[in-house]
């Protein structure tokens, strides 16, 4: 089947939304347009559209749908500190723990990580050699001129600090079950959940990276929560369909690697701006500031009216 939509310019497009109903002036309309492109933009507009997809809703204004644009551009942000924590402390752990055990450069034989096929393990080390040859950072072109005659790949804890979430993912796969239950249990949960956290959160970075739509995602990877820890179930069922279990896995994940930052009380005041269905549409159902991992930091929260809709000049 052809594609058959025409080209249309900035100034059509804005005509062709106040067409279907949308509210505002049509310089605002125009000047959204112009800095994020009608299709990122319509990603956002989606759910405001009638049942038939033929037009907007009553009283939707290009305003309604910038302000949730605004938050999730704000959203992503607070999400990707937050994986960026668990990834360097995962990082650091492994690679001690990796050239405690097998040696500096343990990798260099399979024996290292037993736990990967011999192709997956090709293919990590194939990646990791060119990533190494590649690099410009100054680490690893000092590495490269003084010890390259020798290694092809600098040692554990050199190497880690030039991976990227799927790499490092792959890393914790393939140790040894001795090592991964050891680096799971300073957690405080089981190696078999740690890691289906670790690949939800590569999808949820992957997407903060290429500044796709987060706030209302509905991942394809669902993360294991944890059967016999209770302050999962009770007195408020955590579930692992929406970005809930997402910022609640990396609330509890931040208590062990940064116990000092107050990322939960900076996203609760993001969170603040929103109105009650939108953080339902985000997995935040009735009772949700009773699970333990939030409590502490909602006290004060308003989840009643909500700011989502107010004047999005203070939001950007």
């Amino acid at each position: 089947m052809e594609y058959a939509k025409p080209y249309l310019n900035h100034e059509e497009q804005a005509d062709k939304l106040v067409g279907m109903g949308m509210g505002g002036s049509k310089a605002d309309i125009l000047g959204r347009l112009e800095q994020v492109g009608y299709y990122r933009l319509s990603g956002y507009w989606h759910d405001y559209r009638q049942l038939d997809g033929k037009g907007f809703r009553v009283g939707i204004t290009i305003d309604t749908v910038w302000s949730d644009y605004v938050f999730d551009r704000q959203f992503r942000l607070a999400v990707l500190d937050a994986v960026e924590r668990v990834e360097i402390y995962t990082r650091a752990r492994l690679a001690h723990k990796l050239a405690r055990d097998t040696g500096a450069f343990g990798f260099d034989i399979h024996e290292g990580l037993p736990r990967l096929s011999e192709n997956d393990y090709k293919k990590f080390i194939d990646k990791c050699r060119s990533k190494h040859r590649s690099s410009r950072e100054p680490f690893e072109v000092h590495f490269r001129n003084k010890y390259g005659d020798a290694h092809d790949i600098p040692p554990y804890w050199i190497l880690v600090n030039t991976m990227d979430f799927g790499q490092m993912l792959t890393l914790y796969r393939g140790a040894s079950v001795e090592i991964r239950n050891e680096l799971s249990s300073e957690l405080s949960v089981s190696a078999r959940v740690f890691e289906s956290w670790l690949v939800a959160l590569n999808v949820v970075r992957n997407i903060c990276a290429h500044h796709g739509r987060l706030w209302n995602k509905e991942l394809g990877v669902k993360p294991v929560i944890p059967k016999h820890d209770i302050r999962w179930h009770k007195p408020y069922e955590v579930q692992p369909y929406r970005m809930f279990s997402i910022l609640t896995i990396l609330g509890y994940l931040l208590d062990y690697v940064a116990p000092s930052t107050s990322w939960h009380t900076r996203l609760i005041d993001l969170l603040d701006r929103r109105s009650a269905d939108k953080l339902y549409r985000m997995g935040f159902s009735e009772g949700w500031q009773e699970c333990p991992f939030w409590k502490p930091y909602v006290m004060d929260f308003d989840d009643g009216d909500g700011r989502a809709n107010e004047s999005t000049a203070s939001a950007e």
